[in-house]
């Protein structure tokens, strides 16, 4: 914030200087705000710099919150220009540094340190102050820009403290920051965070086991190859099978988030707004799950005012789209390019804002609309040729982009009353971890890879290459299952996959066969293939 301070005894301007800040995509930009009080030069207010509509109101927010807090409201011209004034501003988390530009401009406030601190929050009208959206971020941009400190409603000080070599101040109100610039120090609290240890003491994995699960070991055993390898999964079968349990009880067999996923996750959900109160990090896995109701914006992300979807809520985590077929097909098309690329990219006239959005995708499905195709028990009531239509819902191209296709059958009476305890989640998560210890090792020296699922094609024909058995092996499941180019690189990166949980340096025919397995609808026995 540019500030012009009128003083009657020297008679000159002073120039003085604090700072905002706007978020953009995942990462912040500094807003300068210039302020002209100029006393005897008639009396209006004055916005320029292309504010929105939450910023314009904010006069009326400042001038209660002024008053109420004992401070003078001099009727003179206050010029502000909020720069650069070809981005445009947008939100009433500008409140604060307004309300200080103009008390320092009227000679209210101190000006000896307010350019050293960015200052971002929405006033009540009684001056205190409420939370904002993308703290974080706008915290890596102060300490990245050299300035000294960052002062935050206190709902979000602890998730910009993780930020080190930065001073943040959880303000209550206005008075405490006013106080703070005029000398009185204490009356701002400083958060500080040790991050790593907060991290490694608050790591948590979702309650639910794979042990409630009785049965369904071959959907145990996809699931844990998809954990393994950061591959798409899709459950069919009919209702009642267990597909949402089994899917909800993924997130408990993935690897702990690293700190640098866990600061990426965070940063998206703290622009979204979505994190929990007094909440510094991410600590677990994203699951997100979507209604089938859902708009293809409010899936992928942007609007007028860009907003992360849910496949960049995902990041680094799960997102399980329940009953696939029943989404808008717009809307599942407009993940194709996401799941490909791992990014969103959102393109308007003025701008181009980007996503992360690494993500698994789960998703389940009934076989045809009464539900109990191919059911070992139930007859389907399907018509001629209604199946085909039901799973045509789906394209051809997305369910290339799923690895695994899977058939869920029921449970019987005999396996739901066995007293026998599963296997937990626990020591099915370690054996993923050892795999994905194995894909780090492997691909240490490709930026951004991690997992088998992330590799190109080019990379999948160098570390997933087959012997003369394999090769005949899958020349064969080409043919008979008419497999596109893509689903037979899916096949060799879940074969890879197998083979690292198996610990096992070559992909056997052992491996290949039961990747091969894992691609139910492109069989005949579904409606003819999809």
């Amino acid at each position: 914030m540019v500030l012009y301070f009128y003083s009657e005894k020297k008679n000159e301007f002073m120039l003085i200087r604090t700072f905002g800040s706007a978020v953009y995509g995942v990462s912040a930009v500094t807003i300068t705000i210039e302020v002209n009080a100029s006393p005897g030069a008639g009396v209006g207010y004055f916005l320029v710099g292309l504010p929105d509509s939450a910023v314009k109101e904010s006069q009326q927010r400042i001038e209660s919150a002024i008053r109420i807090n004992g401070y003078l409201m001099p009727r003179q011209k206050v010029v502000i220009n909020m720069a650069p004034a070809d981005i445009r501003k947008e939100g009433s988390a500008y409140d604060l540094p307004l309300a200080a530009g103009f008390l320092a401009a009227t000679g209210q406030l101190n000006t000896d340190k307010i350019e050293k601190y960015i200052m971002m929050g929405e006033l009540a009208l009684d001056g205190t102050l409420k939370p904002i959206k993308g703290a974080l971020p706008m915290a890596i941009q102060a300490r990245k820009e050299g300035y000294e400190g960052l002062i935050l409603p206190a709902e979000n000080a602890r998730e910009a403290a993780i930020v080190n070599n930065l001073k943040v101040y959880a303000a209550p109100s206005l008075k405490e920051v006013v106080q703070f610039f005029n000398g009185m120090e204490e009356a701002l609290e400083q958060v500080i965070i040790d991050t790593r240890k907060e991290f490694e003491q608050n790591q948590v994995y979702l309650t639910d086991d794979f042990a409630d699960v009785r049965g369904q070991e071959n959907i145990k055993r996809a699931l844990e190859i998809a954990a393994a390898g950061g591959h798409n999964v899709i459950l069919i079968g009919p209702p009642g099978a267990g597909k949402t349990m089994l899917a909800k009880r993924l997130p408990g067999i993935l690897p702990p988030l690293t700190l640098q996923e866990a600061l990426e996750t965070t940063k998206i959900h703290s622009v979204a707004g979505k994190l929990p109160k007094q909440a510094s990090l991410v600590y677990s896995r994203p699951f997100r799950s979507p209604h089938h109701t859902i708009s293809d914006v409010a899936l992928v992300g942007g609007g007028n005012n860009p907003q992360p979807g849910e496949i960049s809520l995902s990041h680094n985590g799960v997102l399980f789209l329940d009953e696939l077929p029943e989404f808008k097909r717009t809307v599942l098309e407009v993940m194709r390019q996401p799941l490909e690329e791992r990014k969103v990219t959102i393109s308007r006239a003025r701008f181009s804002i980007e996503y992360p959005s690494s993500f698994m995708l789960v998703a389940s499905m009934n076989p045809c609309p009464c539900g109990y195709f191919n059911h070992p028990e139930k007859k389907c009531t399907c018509g001629p040729g209604v199946v085909q239509r039901y799973l045509s819902k789906v394209s051809g191209p997305l369910l290339d982009r799923i690895d695994i296709h899977i058939e869920v059958t029921p449970v019987n009476f005999e396996q739901l009353s066995e007293s026998r305890k599963a296997e937990r989640s626990a020591l099915v998560r370690e054996r993923v971890i050892n795999a994905r210890k194995i894909q780090e090792e492997r691909y240490s020296e490709s930026e951004g890879i991690y997992c088998n699922a992330q590799i190109s094609s080019t990379q999948a024909r160098e570390y997933c290459a087959l012997n003369s058995i394999g090769q005949t092996l899958l020349k064969t499941a080409m043919n008979r299952l008419q497999l596109s180019a893509r689903a037979y690189d899916r096949i060799l990166k879940v074969a890879r996959t197998i083979a690292d949980l198996a610990a096992s340096d070559e992909i056997k025919p052992e491996h290949l066969a039961e990747a091969i397995q894992y691609r139910s609808l492109d069989r005949d026995n579904w409606g003819g293939g999809v």
